[in-house]
């Protein structure tokens, strides 16, 4: 019976660990990661200086859509804020 407790015990410890390390990545995955989030970056930077040559918001959030389109979730390139 003490090892029926034990083993009770310490069996959501050992799922919590596993749970931890499926979900973590490995290197290719980290260095995809990376190189999505640069990507999202430089079409950011890309809007923001369209933004700043007056073309007006709709033509740049369409330029933003089509230079994100796979990368990120949503129609905001990852990113929604307020106006």
């Amino acid at each position: 019976m003490k090892k029926l407790l034990t083993a009770l015990a310490l069996a959501p410890m050992l799922l919590v660990g596993a749970l931890a390390h499926a979900q973590a990545h490995n290197d290719k995955e980290t260095k995809e990661d990376i190189a999505r989030h640069r990507a999202m970056a430089a079409a950011h930077e890309a809007a923001a200086k369209c933004l700043e040559s007056g073309k007006g918001e709709d033509v740049c959030q369409k330029e933003l859509q089509t230079s994100c389109k796979g990368l990120a979730i949503g129609k905001y390139c990852g990113m929604k804020h307020a106006h």
